[in-house]
């Protein structure tokens, strides 16, 4: 997978699929995307890596720009099963909160 990256913050700005390693074309035009993005070019890497690597960094970044409500949230389980729970009540209901209370003490608010 090609790759560009800001070498100041780590930050990914584009990955792509593809391309082929003996064509410098296609990492020169992942460079001048970055470029026309504002980027200043000195501080511009490019290359190719593994899939699982590039999408490893990609999920680190996401990861680090998620909020606190970003990660409860995707960390609750379906609101359906929330409510079929509560409904069913008894065992049920009390095990759901078990689970939606170790969510936010796992994800205290800020």
């Amino acid at each position: 997978m090609r790759y560009s990256k800001q070498k100041s913050t780590g930050k990914i700005l584009e990955s792509q699929g593809g391309g082929n390693p003996d064509n410098p074309l296609h990492l020169s035009t992942m460079m001048q995307n970055a470029v026309n993005g504002g980027f200043n070019e000195s501080d511009i890497e490019v290359g190719y890596a593994d899939d699982d690597v590039v999408e490893g960094w990609i999920k680190t970044q996401d990861d680090a720009a998620m909020t606190y409500a970003d990660k409860r949230r995707r960390s609750y389980p379906p609101i359906g099963d929330q409510l079929d729970a509560l409904w069913k009540g008894g065992d049920d209901a009390a095990a759901m909160k078990v689970i939606v209370d170790k969510v936010k003490s796992d994800n205290p608010k800020g």
